[in-house]
C-alpha cells in the first residue's frame, strides 16, 4: 500500500492548481486540428487520460482537479491551451466508457510503462491530482495502487518519487 506525503502533495498540487487557472484560449485558425493542435494531443493525451480515471475515481470530477491537470500540463508544454485539454478529457471520458476504466488504465499504463520518465511524471502527477480536493478516497488511493502496477512502479520507488519533491 502506498504512503503519500500530505505536505508535499499540498505543495504540489497548489503549485500546479495556480498554474491552472485560468483557461487559456486557442489561437484562431482555419478550423480542425492544426498540425500543432494534434501533435499535443498525440503526446500528452495518455497522461491526460490516467489523469482522468484518477479524477474521476470517486464519482466526480472536481474543478480543482481539472485545474491542478491543466496546471500539469502547462508545466510540460506551455502550447497546450484549454481547447487542447478539452478535447483530450472528452476523448478520455469516451474510451472509458467504451472500454471501462480497469481496462483503459491497464491499457494505457502498460504503453507509459515503456517510457520510465513519462511513468514516474504520471504516478506523480496521479497523486497530486488524486488530493487536488484535499482528500485522497479509498477508491482513488486505489486505483493509485493499480497504477503504479501497472507503470511498473513498486512501494520503494514510489516513496522514492515523492521524497523527490520535498
Amino acid at each position: 500500500m502506498l504512503r503519500l506525503r500530505t505536505e508535499t502533495l499540498v505543495d504540489l498540487r497548489d503549485k500546479l492548481r495556480d498554474r491552472g487557472s485560468p483557461p487559456t484560449l486557442a489561437r484562431p485558425g482555419a478550423g480542425g486540428l492544426d498540425p500543432e493542435a494534434a501533435f499535443l494531443i498525440g503526446e500528452y493525451g495518455p497522461l491526460v487520460e490516467l489523469m482522468f480515471l484518477v479524477m474521476s475515481a470517486d464519482g466526480e470530477v472536481a474543478q480543482a482537479e481539472r485545474d491542478v491537470l491543466r496546471g500539469a500540463l502547462r508545466e510540460l508544454d506551455p502550447r497546450v491551451r484549454s481547447t487542447h485539454f478539452g478535447a483530450m478529457l472528452s476523448a478520455a471520458e469516451q474510451a472509458r466508457e467504451r472500454h471501462g476504466a480497469s481496462t483503459r488504465l491497464l491499457d494505457v499504463g502498460r504503453d507509459l510503462r515503456d517510457d520510465p520518465v513519462r511513468a514516474e511524471v504520471a504516478f506523480v502527477l496521479a497523486a497530486a491530482i488524486a488530493f487536488a480536493d484535499d482528500r485522497i478516497t479509498t477508491d482513488e488511493n486505489s486505483l493509485l495502487n493499480d497504477l503504479a502496477d501497472a507503470l511498473g512502479i513498486d512501494e520503494a520507488k514510489s516513496e522514492e518519487l515523492m521524497r523527490a519533491l520535498v
